[in-house]
């Protein structure tokens, strides 16, 4: 990755699909000492991947309970590692747990990204702000994309 891994500011959808593709290989080492670590990390991994499916049947949504289970059963391990020492009020975690149900009730979530809006939305910007004079920019680019 070089210095582009220091140098990311906010995440796209692709860089996380990318990222997702390496990141068990990559942290394994690194996590020699600390199998249940790697065990959760797996599980997110897992969990993502299987989500992502085009279709499910009870057998998918079953992998996708036993990744579920492995997330809630190591999550413990990062607390420490956060100011509050919960996880209560990250929304993207307690959402996981809701998934399933989801599923069953609408269908497959694979095509629920933010990858085109995410692009969309990079586009209108950076146009809103060369179509401003760069002076108080913001209410510019508002009228701008209003227009």
């Amino acid at each position: 990755f070089g210095d582009k891994l220091t140098r990311v500011k906010q995440w796209t959808g692709s860089e996380y699909k990318d990222m997702l593709k390496v990141w068990l290989a990559v942290l394994a080492p690194l996590l020699k000492g600390h199998p249940n670590h790697l065990k959760f990390l797996k599980s997110v991994t897992d969990f993502i991947l299987i989500a992502g499916y085009h279709s499910h049947s009870e057998t998918t949504l079953r992998y996708l309970q036993d990744a579920l289970y492995g997330i809630s059963r190591n999550i413990h391990l990062f607390l420490p590692y956060r100011h509050n020492q919960s996880t209560s009020k990250i929304s993207k975690i307690h959402s996981l747990f809701h998934y399933i149900e989801c599923i069953k009730e609408m269908g497959s979530v694979d095509n629920s990204d933010t990858e085109v809006s995410e692009a969309a939305h990079k586009n209108i910007i950076k146009d809103g702000y060369r179509a401003s004079n760069k002076v108080d920019y913001i209410p510019q680019m508002l009228r701008w994309e209003t227009r």
